[in-house]
């Protein structure tokens, strides 16, 4: 494991079965808008940051997107899913024990997520803020949410490690990109919405059976 600097975790829908919450909180608010959101343009905002969620939701309602708005809904969509962030969040298959057998194995890792911090840090009151060195989220990054490459380049240098030494673990087309875009290798273990293959890319239908060494023998992939 000597080549391997850190691992860098992605959150919604890879170590936590979130994402069937955050289904709750948009269909909810596009309700609440006066519209409603289908299926197929829920599965776009997998992994979508605050304010582009809070936009898409105001075009595809067909209300006026102003600052004000983007606001507005972005804050509704925060106080609904805070509340159901409140109770314990679902772990996806191998997620904690994978963690743990990272942690356990001496290797830096970091939680490198689109969501704010405020959800974030209820969402850590289940995952365990022990199992990282650091966390990046989405309200912390400039704008420059995922798939742009800065959250795991960010993540990278407040770590010291080199992104090319790092492997991303992520279930999402934004995040995998973001991670691959800032040189990281990705292991994809695909969520609600299906990544295409790729260059620095492997694929586990779960995270059942990983720990550090599973995470090293990626680096390389191509």
């Amino acid at each position: 494991m000597d080549g391997l600097a850190a691992v860098l975790w992605d959150m919604d829908g890879t170590l936590v079965d979130s994402e069937k919450l955050w289904d709750i909180a948009l269909y909810e608010a596009a309700t609440w808008l006066g519209g409603e959101l289908t299926e197929e343009q829920r599965g776009t905002l997998v992994g979508s940051n605050m304010d582009s969620t809070a936009r898409y939701l105001l075009a595809v309602t067909d209300r006026a997107v102003t600052a004000a708005a983007v606001r507005e809904v972005g804050q509704w969509i925060r106080d609904r899913t805070a509340a159901l962030f409140t109770d314990e969040l679902p772990w996806r298959p191998g997620a904690r024990e994978a963690l743990t057998a990272v942690r356990s194995a001496g290797i830096t890792s970091a939680l490198v997520t689109s969501t704010e911090r405020s959800l974030t840090e209820l969402a850590l009151d289940t995952i365990g803020r022990e199992f990282f060195d650091i966390t990046v989220c989405g309200d912390e990054v400039d704008g420059l949410n995922k798939p742009h490459p800065e959250p795991y380049l960010r993540a990278a240098r407040l770590l010291g490690a080199d992104p090319e030494r790092c492997v991303a673990v992520e279930d999402s087309p934004p995040g995998a990109e973001s991670a691959v875009a800032a040189g990281c290798t990705v292991l994809v273990v695909p969520g609600e919405v299906p990544v295409e293959p790729g260059e620095r890319r492997a694929f586990r239908s779960s995270l059942v059976g990983v720990d550090g060494r599973t995470l090293a023998e990626l680096l390389g992939t191509g």
